[in-house]
This record gives structure tokens, sequence and C-alpha cells, in this order.
């Protein structure tokens, strides 16, 4: 697939662990002052060994300068949508504009049934999550006249007041696999994260993967650049090469590079809970990337 021309955002994936209390805290300041982009925490609320994401993701606000913050993703099941659309728009504004919105559709159904989440099949669990999205996008859109009117067969928002507005126009981002919610992304998201390890068949996939994506999205009137393609990444930085993301930093570029100019990933987030990885990360695999991208864009 083509490169979709956005420029590079690099990020780390956070644990959100509960113990030690500010580890996690820690890492993302430590990304923020190794100049990355973006730093993202799973959700997982039925899960008592870690902090609950929105909790922790205000305070990381509180405790960063320029970073941007996402759910990665964010479990809809447990958070009711017009209310996450208030809370986001919220942080976003109070920490000038530097929340975006990964968005899941649910999964660990037993987990979400035992807090009181409701469980959805697949097919479900699709249509409401489209549901949820134009109800947070009807929320943020406080300059249009009249209240919120959104009514679905799983979430619904019937004269809900509109606002308050984000500080910049939020990225909804979608973890997405199977062809329902490929075609939702491409319908309907600002951006598509999956995450490597989860593709069948590694990086040889995301062509077909894209082309689902771009094929709903002309559906659906829009262009196919709309959507970032962001990626969850994970490996090992040392001296030799043994694999995909298994070597020095260089090799670690070279293949980055090759993901954007073939299949247009222009989002890397690099699941870490180590500061020395994020440094390096941000030190030496970033530029060196962004570099290699510019290179072959210009020629």
């Amino acid at each position: 697939m083509p490169d979709y021309g956005h420029d590079l955002l690099f990020g780390t994936f956070v644990t959100p662990s509960a113990s030690p209390a500010h580890h996690a805290v820690d890492l993302a300041v430590a990304a923020d002052r190794a100049g990355l982009d973006l730093v993202t925490f799973q959700d997982h609320p039925y899960q008592p060994r870690f902090h609950d994401t929105w909790t922790l993701m205000s305070y990381v606000a509180s405790r960063t300068e320029r970073i941007r913050l996402s759910g990665n993703v964010l479990s809809l099941p447990l958070r009711q949508p017009a209310v996450l659309a208030r809370s986001a728009a919220s942080l976003d504004v109070l920490s000038g504009g530097r929340v975006e919105l990964g968005l899941g559709a649910g999964a660990f159904w037993d987990a979400i049934d035992a807090m009181g989440g409701r469980r959805l099949s697949p097919a479900q669990a699709v249509v409401a999550l489209e549901e949820a999205i134009a109800i947070m996008r009807q929320i943020w859109a406080a300059d249009q006249p009249g209240g919120v009117h959104v009514k679905g067969d799983y979430y619904a928002a019937d004269g809900a007041k509109r606002g308050p507005a984000p500080a910049h126009d939020i990225g909804v981002w979608i973890g997405a696999y199977k062809p329902k919610m490929l075609a939702l992304t491409g319908k309907t998201a600002d951006g598509w994260l999956p995450s490597l390890p989860y593709l069948p068949g590694g990086p040889a996939v995301l062509g077909d993967l894209n082309e689902r994506i771009d094929e709903a999205a002309a559906s659906a009137g829009r262009s196919p650049s709309d959507i970032r393609r962001l990626l969850n990444i994970n490996g090992r930085f040392g001296d030799t090469s043994t694999s995909l993301l298994n070597g020095p930093p260089d090799q670690w570029a070279e293949e980055l590079a090759g993901l954007t100019l073939e299949h247009g990933i222009t989002g890397f987030v690099l699941a870490t809970d180590d500061e020395y990885t994020t440094e390096l990360f941000a030190a030496e695999v970033a530029p060196a990337t962004r570099e290699l991208v510019a290179a072959e864009r210009r020629g």
C-alpha cells in the first residue's frame, strides 16, 4: 500500500501498574523529557493490579508538558460514551490539546460482565462502537445548534447538551483486526491502532488490512489518507540483528521506515516499561526513521 503522507509519530505503550504507584507516571515523564510524541496506556478497568487508566492519564497530563496522551485502547463497554466525550474534551482543554482517544469495542467479556458491563456479541460490539463515536462527535461539536440526538440500539443520547469543545480535534483511533471493525475504521475513525504481535502473519498482512480500510473510506466518501495508520510494536535492542525489531537502532530505523513507505504506518508505539529503552527509542530510532522516510519522500 502507498505511503499516506502523514508526519511520523513515536510513542510508548506503558503498563499502568498500580505498584510501584508512580512507576507508570515516571515512564511517561521520561518519554516527555526524551521528546517522544505520545504516551499510551492499556485500559482494563477490571484489573486490580492496574491504575484506572483515565485517572492515570489525568495525573500524567499534569506532570508532563508536551507529550500527547491516549488510552491504548479504552474499554468502551465500561466507559459510557457521553461521559467519556466530556472527560476527553475536559482533559484536552486542561492539557493544552494533548489528548487522543484510542477506542476498543471490548474484550475479556467475562471480566466486563463481572464489573457490571453489558456483554455483547462481536457484531453487536461493532454497532455499539459506531453509536458511541457518533455521540462523542456530537458532544464535541459545541458550535452546532441544538442538542445531541443519537438513538442507537446500545447507546443513546437524546437531547443532551453539547460541549465542552476540546482544544483540538481529538483523534479517534480504533484498535481493529476483523472485517467489520476495519470497515468501521475506514468509515468513521481518524486512525487505526492495531498491535503488531496480534497481526496474523505479521507485517505481511498490513496490505490486505489497509485495503479493507481504504475501501470502506472510499465508500463513505472519504480519502484513505483521512485515516492515520499507527502500530503498537515490541522488540529488543542489541548489538546484532536477530529478527524484526531485534537488533541495533539503525536496524529498527530501516525496518520502521519500510513500514511507513510500504504500508503507510506513521505512528509507532513501543511497548516498554523501561526508561533506558524509552530514551534510546527517542534519541536514535525516531530521528533516524524520520530521516530515512523524508529522504525517500523527497526522492
